[in-house]
Order: C-alpha cells, then sequence, then structure tokens
C-alpha cells in the first residue's frame, strides 16, 4: 500500500480505496509536493485493477482551500513565464489525471472546497457533501481568472452556462442546499457523515460488473464532447458489444435467471 507525506491512503474495504486530503493545518490547500502525490497516487490507481472504486475526501475541518498561496512563493520576486507555466500545467493535469484513470471517483465534501479544491470536486464523477460543506471560485477573489484547474470545462456541464458564469464571476459561496438544488452534488447528509454516505454508494457500485463500471466511466468521458448522437451511439456500440461477450456479462445474465445477485471473477 503507498504511503505519502501529504496524503493519507487507505483501504478500508476491498475494492475501495479513501484518498485524504491530510495537510489540516492549512486547510487541505496543496503545495507543489502534494500535487506531485496526488499525481503518484493517480498512476498508482492506472493499473490497480484490484481497485474499483476511489473515494477523494478532506482530513479536519474542510475539503480543499486550493492552492497553497504561501507556500514557497515570493511576491516580489521575478516571475519566469516559462517555468510558471510548466508549473501551472502540472496543477491543472490533476484534472485530466482524474478523468483517465479507470476508477469512479466519488468526493465526499466536508467544509469548505474553494478554488483549486473545488475544481477536485468538479473533476470527481459522483459528489456527496456534508451539510457543513462549502463551495467557492475563488480565483477570481485574488486577481486571477476563474478559468482554472477545468473550472471553465467542468462547471457549465455540471450546473449550466448561466449559474456557472454566476459563480466563475463573482466568486461567491454556494452553500451545500444550493448545491443539491442545482445539481452540483447528488446527496447532502449530516456533517460527519459524508465519508459514510461515499462508502454506501461505492458498495452498490461494487455489486456491479467490473467491465461495466469501468467502460460507463470511458463512455461517459467520450460522450460528454461526441461530436454528435452518432459519435457517442458508436462508442456505446464499441463498448457494449466487448460487454456483451465478458464473463461478466454472462455472469450477470446467470445470476438474473437465478434470481440472485451476480458474482463477478475478481480482477487481478
Amino acid at each position: 500500500m503507498p504511503t505519502y507525506k501529504n496524503l493519507l491512503f487507505q483501504e478500508p474495504e476491498p475494492g475501495i480505496a479513501v484518498v485524504t486530503l491530510n495537510r489540516p493545518d492549512r486547510l487541505n490547500a496543496f503545495d507543489y509536493g502534494t500535487v506531485e502525490e496526488i499525481h503518484a497516487c493517480l498512476t498508482h490507481f492506472e493499473s490497480a485493477n484490484n481497485i474499483r472504486v476511489v473515494i477523494l475526501t478532506g482530513s479536519g475541518r474542510g475539503f480543499s482551500a486550493g492552492t497553497d498561496l504561501k507556500a514557497g512563493r515570493d511576491a516580489n520576486a521575478p516571475v519566469n513565464v516559462s517555468k510558471q507555466m510548466n508549473a501551472q500545467r502540472f496543477i491543472a493535469d490533476m484534472v485530466l489525471h482524474m478523468r483517465r484513470i479507470p476508477q469512479p471517483i466519488i468526493a465526499a465534501i466536508n467544509g469548505v472546497a474553494a478554488g483549486g479544491g473545488f475544481s477536485l470536486t468538479m473533476a470527481a464523477d459522483i459528489r456527496v457533501a456534508a451539510q457543513s460543506a462549502r463551495f467557492i471560485c475563488s480565483y477570481i477573489n485574488v486577481g486571477l481568472s476563474s478559468g482554472e484547474i477545468g473550472s471553465s470545462y467542468f462547471l457549465p456541464r455540471l450546473v449550466g452556462l448561466s449559474r456557472a458564469a454566476d459563480l466563475l464571476y463573482t466568486g461567491r459561496t454556494m452553500d451545500a442546499d444550493e448545491a443539491l438544488r442545482i445539481g452540483y452534488v447528488s446527496r447532502v447528509v449530516p456533517d460527519g457523515e459524508a465519508l459514510s454516505a461515499a462508502l454506501e454508494t461505492a458498495r452498490t457500485m461494487l455489486e456491479k460488473s467490473p467491465f461495466g463500471l469501468r467502460m460507463t466511466k470511458e463512455v461517459l468521458n467520450q460522450s460528454i464532447d461526441a461530436q454528435s448522437l452518432e459519435a457517442a451511439l458508436y462508442m456505446e456500440n464499441r463498448t457494449q458489444t466487448l460487454a456483451v461477450v465478458s464473463g461478466d456479462f454472462r455472469a450477470a445474465a446467470k445470476a438474473f435467471a437465478e434470481k440472485r445477485k451476480p458474482i463477478f471473477d475478481a480482477e487481478d
């Protein structure tokens, strides 16, 4: 099991990994070292076939305050544009990496998710929020564009262009109730129960076909930007054909006929 300095990695149940942002003294803001660890953890998941669902959460009183603005920065030092661009890409690629791993990701959001922390929740597949959860596109509040770490891509797709523009332009706080009302999160639970609710959802997902679960994420990734219905159907047809000839489908069909839950072979 991998170990990290700024992340906690746990496998509380077979098939489920919980990754906890663990800098509670900085409200789980991520410095460059934390970003390196997040990439390393995601790389581990790329080939960890025994892990089928990933839960991302934060320790202490919040999910994440985003990029640590105090980490190793000198406001008076000259800026090298090339180095700044490379660093920017490395940070932003976290969300691309999240979408590329085969496992669905559930964000269990406790307390504030601001700036880059908000963007990490956008890149998850499912979002479960505690009642205390707060979401802030805070980039524009510190003199930056609100288009950061995928926010201009994900947010309009999740809540619609008008609502996304409201949040991106104003940098205002969205509470958990509003997030549920506009469809940003799928559930709001009492404080202290976000991780338990995420685990409950993960267990339901583990009852499904391993191949089907992974391919559903792949199809969603492709179809959200499909050029046409025809292109989306092509991807679905390809995936469904592969699924039909898989052992998972045969196991599920047999279980359905026998009126029981299917038993799928464990992946290597």
